[in-house]
């Protein structure tokens, strides 16, 4: 009986060298070493596509919360309770102190030696955490844990600006 895989020692040398200069599987090792840095970026972006929602959620917001405070009838309450309200709409996820809203009174200048209006400024912070990056970055000894997105909204008062036309 004749063995099939009986090599002679000079053969088996030189399939072993044929096997360690091939270049097969090369592909799989560039791609392991490649693929985690790929990812770190495709996870970046979708983490500031968040951070971007945010802000324009934020921003719609405060503005939201302003155009109700200078109406009359409403209250700082009502103004709280409309920009939470939106907050949680643009599916932004709240709790009991994220965002932080500020109503307060201001004087908007004319120029020109006009009158003064009086008006509200609205502002909205919102601490958003990040989702991928934070934790990832956090294992190579970074920071990356929350950034503040704040928004200021001011408008002036309707029942001042009516009577100031009239």
């Amino acid at each position: 009986m004749v063995a099939l895989n009986t090599l002679t020692p000079a053969a088996a040398r030189k399939s072993i060298r044929a096997r360690l200069s091939s270049e097969c599987g090369a592909e799989l090792i560039e791609f392991a070493l490649v693929f985690p840095l790929l990812l770190m970026v495709v996870l970046g972006i979708v983490d500031f596509g968040f951070l971007f929602q945010r802000m324009e959620v934020v921003t719609n917001a405060a503005r939201e919360g302003a155009r109700i405070a200078v109406l009359p009838g409403y209250a700082t309450a009502d103004v709280t309770a409309r920009v939470t309200n939106y907050v949680q709409s643009g599916g932004v996820p709240t709790t009991g102190t994220n965002p932080v809203i500020s109503v307060t009174n201001v004087s908007i200048p004319t120029g020109a030696g006009g009158p003064n209006l009086t008006g509200k400024r609205v502002q909205v912070t919102y601490t958003h955490s990040y989702i991928f990056i934070g934790p990832i970055a956090g294992w190579f000894g970074g920071s990356f844990t929350s950034v503040p997105v704040s928004a200021v909204s001011i408008m002036r008062d309707e029942l001042a600006s009516a009577g100031a036309g009239s």
